[in-house]
C-alpha cells in the first residue's frame, strides 16, 4: 500500500510504542525493545518479537530497551527502532516522507527534546513536532482542553508519570515523576528476592502485576494467588512459589504512594478557580499504569475526588496525537524540529 506524505503520531514510551496514522487510527502497538547482534550491531528483531527474547538471548545477542524513564538512553538504537516502526506503519514504498508528532514527558530537558526531534528526522520524518504527554492524553480521552475550564490528567506510563492541570490548551501546573509501570515491576522483583530468596525476570514480574497486582489493600483481588517460577538464590535451582495479591500490594506500595503524593502536590499548587472545576469534573487517569487494579479506588480515597479511567487508557496518548494533528491550533506549546525538511 502506497502512502502519500502521511501524518503520524507516535507515543514513544519506555515500555511500548503506539503509532497513530491520520485517517487510519492506531495501526501499531508494540513493546519498545530491540534485539541486536553484539559483534556486527545488526538488528535481529524489534517490538514484540524482541520482547519475547528478553532474558532468553544467547551471549552474542542482546535485547535492550533504548528508552529509560521516558527519555532516550541509546540514541542510535532509538533512531533505528523509530525508522522500523515508521516503515511498518507507512510501508517501505512511499513517495513522500511523513510528518511526525512525537509525545514526550513534561519533565524532559531541552537536550532530551532535541534528541527526540533529531531521532524522528533521522528516522525518516520530513518534519517533526513534540507534544507533552498530558496534553495528548487529555485529547485522547475526549477532553476539550481549549476551554477556560480546569481538567486534571494523571498519565502513568512505563517509565514516567505525568500529572497536569490543563486549561485553555496549555498546562497550568504539573509534575513529572520518573516512576511508572516498570518501577512497579522492579518493586515486585525486589520483594520476591528479599522475602523468598528467589530471582525472577521482568516478564514474570509484569505478569504478576497484571494478573493479581493491586494498589488498594481492600481490593477485590486480595484473595487471589499466582504461582511464579524463578531461580532460588540459595540452591541455584529452579523453584516455584505462590504469591498472594496482598503481597503484591505490599511490594508495590512505595512507587504507588509516590504517585499519590505527587497528585496531591499538584492539587496543592492548583489555582482555586481551577480546583473548583476539578471537583466538578474529577481526575482522568490514562496510561497502562492506570489499569493496575484498585489504583483509581486508592486515588479517590486519598484525594476525595471522583476518578475516571479513560476508555482507551493505553492508546490515549497516541489517539491524542491524532486530534492534535488535525487541529494544531488547539494545543499550545507544540515544538517543532529546527531542521525543516518540508512543509
Amino acid at each position: 500500500m502506497l502512502s502519500f506524505g502521511e501524518d503520524i503520531g507516535i507515543d514513544l514510551g519506555t515500555a511500548s510504542v503506539v503509532v497513530y496514522v491520520k485517517g487510519r487510527g492506531v495501526v501499531l502497538h508494540e513493546p519498545s525493545v530491540v534485539a541486536i547482534e553484539k559483534n556486527s550491531g545488526k538488528i535481529i528483531a524489534v517490538g514484540e518479537e524482541a520482547r519475547r527474547m528478553l532474558g532468553k538471548t544467547p551471549g552474542n545477542i542482546i535485547a535492550i530497551r533504548p528508552l529509560r524513564n521516558g527519555v532516550i538512553a541509546d540514541y542510535n538504537v532509538t533512531e533505528r527502532m523509530l525508522r522500523y516502526f515508521i516503515q511498518k506503519a507507512c510501508g517501505k514504498r512511499r513517495f513522500f516522507q511523513p510528518r511526525v508528532l512525537v509525545c514526550i514527558p513534561t519533565g524532559v530537558t531541552s537536550v532530551e527534546e532535541r534528541a527526540v526531534l533529531q531521532a524522528a528526522v533521522q528516522a525518516g520524518a520530513r518534519k517533526a513536532w513534540l507534544v507533552e504527554e498530558p496534553l495528548a492524553a487529555a485529547l485522547g480521552a475526549g477532553i476539550n482542553i481549549s476551554e477556560a475550564t480546569g481538567h486534571m490528567v494523571v498519565d502513568i506510563g512505563g517509565g514516567t508519570t505525568d500529572i497536569a492541570v490543563l486549561s485553555l490548551g496549555g498546562i497550568v501546573c504539573n509534575k513529572s515523576l520518573r516512576v511508572g509501570g516498570d518501577h512497579f515491576d522492579e518493586a515486585i522483583i525486589r520483594y520476591i528476592r528479599r522475602e523468598y530468596n528467589l530471582m525472577i525476570g521482568e516478564r514474570t514480574a509484569e505478569e504478576l502485576k497484571i494478573r493479581i497486582g493491586t494498589a488498594c489493600p481492600n481490593g477485590w483481588l486480595n484473595e487471589d494467588t499466582l504461582d511464579i517460577r524463578g531461580r532460588d538464590l540459595v540452591s541455584g535451582l529452579p523453584k516455584v512459589i505462590t504469591v498472594t495479591a496482598q503481597e503484591s500490594y505490599g511490594a508495590m506500595q512505595e512507587p504507588v504512594e509516590s504517585v499519590v503524593l505527587a497528585v496531591k502536590e499538584v492539587l496543592e499548587k492548583t489555582p482555586p478557580e481551577l480546583a473548583a472545576d476539578i471537583i466538578n469534573h474529577g481526575i482522568v487517569m490514562t496510561g497502562g499504569g492506570s489499569l493496575l487494579n484498585g489504583f483509581d479506588t486508592l486515588l479517590s480515597q486519598e484525594t476525595r475526588l471522583s476518578i475516571h479511567v479513560a476508555e482507551e487508557a493505553i492508546s490515549c496518548v497516541a489517539l491524542g496525537t491524532g486530534v492534535a494533528l488535525s487541529s494544531m491550533n488547539v494545543v499550545s506549546g507544540i515544538k517543532s524540529s529546527n531542521r525543516r525538511v518540508g512543509a
